[in-house]
């Protein structure tokens, strides 16, 4: 029962290491697929299964691990061994699902369209686009601050630190215009890029 246990802990131990450098969640072994999910949903169907690629080789290893130390001091009946064995993997794997799937993975979610649409971005310049020339903008977009490289519209100069908007986005580059001459757009001449 010693190399049982041993192999036990050996072979979750790897699963494990497997997993976390992979990073997927479902484990194929043959033509059994265990606990595979998409986007954080089991199957796909909305319910997480507890047994996939991350807790089944967490429980291996403490199972093993457990069990292969109860055996050697010898002290232990084999009844007892198995039991705190299972006790053990059981808590391992338990550990691992609550860490993984009720902590990290509820806030995970999958990007849309609109959360990197550059049009309509309200901008900062931190390196002053020239006449007809590139320059560079800061912005904020889900919480984080970006950068791009930017041109004026219509060609002309922008200095920095000027606020503008981002009128489209083409190959990289964000046509811009300044805050102050969207407004006279809108007014004056009903802009099509720049209606709401």
């Amino acid at each position: 029962m010693e190399n049982f246990f041993l192999i036990c802990f050996g072979v979750g131990l790897s699963l494990s290491v497997l997993a976390v450098f992979a990073g997927t969640g479902h484990l194929h072994l043959g033509h059994i697929r265990l606990g595979h999910f998409h986007g954080g949903k089991a199957g796909g169907h909305g319910l997480m299964s507890a047994f996939n690629g991350f807790t089944l080789p967490a429980f291996l290893c403490w199972f093993g691990g457990t069990g292969y130390l109860m055996e050697r001091s010898g002290i232990w009946s084999m009844a007892l061994i198995l039991l705190f064995a299972i006790i053990s993997g059981t808590a391992g794997a338990s550990l691992v699902y609550a860490l993984l799937f009720k902590i990290l993975m509820p806030r995970e979610r999958e990007l849309r369209r609109e959360d990197t649409e550059m049009t309509g971005v309200v901008a900062r310049v931190s390196d002053q686009i020239r006449a007809g020339g590139t320059g560079e903008i800061l912005f904020s977009q889900m919480g984080a601050r970006k950068s791009a490289a930017a041109r004026s519209e219509d060609g002309s100069p922008i200095a920095r630190d000027a606020e503008v908007l981002v009128l489209r986005y083409e190959r990289g580059i964000a046509y811009v215009r300044t805050w102050d001459e969207v407004h006279g757009l809108k007014e004056v001449s009903g802009h099509p890029a720049l209606s709401d």
